[in-house]
Formats: C-alpha cells, sequence, structure tokens
C-alpha cells in the first residue's frame, strides 16, 4: 500500500511538472494516462495535495477561482523530486502485498482446504483475464492504427469510459505499454500457478490432506521446478 501511495503522490507531482492544475484536472489526467490502472477519487487527490503542500512540495498557484477551485503548482523543491524520480529506480526491496500469495500460502497450512481447487479456480479466472486484456490490447493497437484513442470499457472495468479521444500518439503509446504489463503480469501468474500444482503433486499433496500436512513440508524439494508448459490460450497477442 506505501509504494502505491507514493505512485499515486509522485504521479500527481509529475503532472503538475508540466504546470498548475486543478485537483479534478490532476485526476482526469492521472487516469488518462497510466489506462485507469489506479482509479482515484478527487477526495483522494485533494487530500494528497494537502500533504504534498505542507511537506513544501506543492503550493496553490493563486486565489481560488469563483468556483472556490484551487490550482496547484509545484515547488522548487517538488520539482527535484520529481527529477529525482526519474532518474531513480523503483525500489523492489519492499515487497507488495499480493492477496493470492497470501491466500495460497495460508491454504496451504490450514486444515480442511482444498488447496489444488483453490490453485485451479484462479487460474481459470486468470486466464480469463488474459484473454480479454490480449482483446483490448488489440484493440489499442488498432485505435493506434487508426489514428483514435479507443479505452475501452466494457472489460473488466479496465481502460476508462470508453469514449473515442482525439488522436494523442503519446498517450496511445502509454496506453499500450500499461496494457502490456498487464499481459505479461497475467502470463506470470499462470506460469506460478502452474508451479504450485507442481510443488503441490510433489508433495503428495491431497484435497483435505492436513494429516501429511507437516511431513510434506519437511520432505518438500528445495530446487528450482521448471514449471510445466501453459495449456495453450488465445494470448499471441500477449507478445510485443
Amino acid at each position: 500500500m506505501q509504494g502505491e501511495r507514493m505512485s499515486v503522490r509522485l504521479g500527481l507531482m509529475a503532472l503538475l511538472a508540466e504546470g498548475p492544475m486543478y485537483g479534478a484536472g490532476l485526476r482526469t489526467a492521472f487516469e488518462e494516462r497510466t489506462g485507469g490502472t489506479w482509479p482515484l477519487n478527487v477526495g483522494q487527490v485533494y487530500t494528497t495535495l494537502g500533504r504534498l503542500e505542507r511537506d513544501g512540495l506543492v503550493e496553490q498557484a493563486g486565489p481560488p477561482d469563483p468556483e472556490g477551485r484551487i490550482s496547484y503548482r509545484l515547488t522548487d523543491a517538488g520539482r527535484a523530486a520529481v527529477e529525482e524520480w526519474w532518474r531513480s529506480p523503483v525500489d523492489r526491496v519492499s515487497t507488495p502485498r499480493d492477496e493470492l500469495v497470501i491466500k495460497l500460502a495460508l491454504a496451504v497450512t490450514v486444515s480442511g482446504v482444498d488447496v489444488q481447487s483453490v490453485a485451479q479456480t484462479q487460474r481459470t479466472a486468470t486466464l480469463r483475464h488474459l484473454r480479454d486484456l490480449t482483446r483490448l490490447k488489440q484493440r489499442a493497437l488498432d485505435a493506434i492504427g487508426a489514428g483514435i484513442g479507443d479505452r475501452g470499457a466494457d472489460d473488466g472495468g479496465i481502460g476508462g469510459d470508453g469514449t473515442a479521444d482525439h488522436a494523442d500518439p503519446d498517450r496511445d503509446l502509454a496506453w499500450l505499454l500499461v496494457l502490456e504489463n498487464h499481459i505479461f503480469s497475467a502470463e506470470a501468474e499462470v506460469r506460478w500457478l502452474d508451479h504450485v500444482e507442481t510443488r503441490l503433486a510433489q508433495a503428495g499433496r491431497r484435497p483435505h490432506a492436513a494429516s501429511t500436512r507437516h511431513h510434506a513440508a519437511s520432505t518438500r524439494h528445495t530446487d528450482p521446478v521448471q514449471p510445466p508448459e501453459r495449456a495453450s490460450v488465445e494470448t499471441t497477442g500477449g507478445h510485443p
């Protein structure tokens, strides 16, 4: 969660590096440019702006407009922070919490849970999501070819409101990169779930086999296992 908050915080600052903006405009620009990866509400944006102002990274660009809206701009310290962000790698040491990893780890250790069923249910859902992403990628490529900004709305909540935007090659490219990141992540998740099933089979796990849990854990192999080939799915569009 901390990493996500920092991404939003620095992302808003990066947008302000282009010039002063209102909170509502920041929200719209952030969601458009990240393909709706982190949907924001206006309250969250203004809370973040308040903290940035407190920390001396942004300031009010002038008095409120007739509707009471406040425009914000970066301070020199804020501009330096954004420039440092562009130069620095993303910290991968602080691993974010992954609900699926936590769920399967607990399923292995909690009595009476059919771990194989948990893994297979997730695998089916992830493959379905992967097909949706692949279809969205093709639509994004078609949009780039046609010179329009089609973001798609009815595919798992990804991609904004689905309205056609004005031609913007940079935003279309950004949206395509976001989609491809989701695709690679989904493909990696499927491979990991295949690996989970292999590990469970090697450990001799059976559904509800709680009585053999401690023995299986003590005899489980520690060497890496090459995961089996994934089932054939419509993912040929998943690679750039």
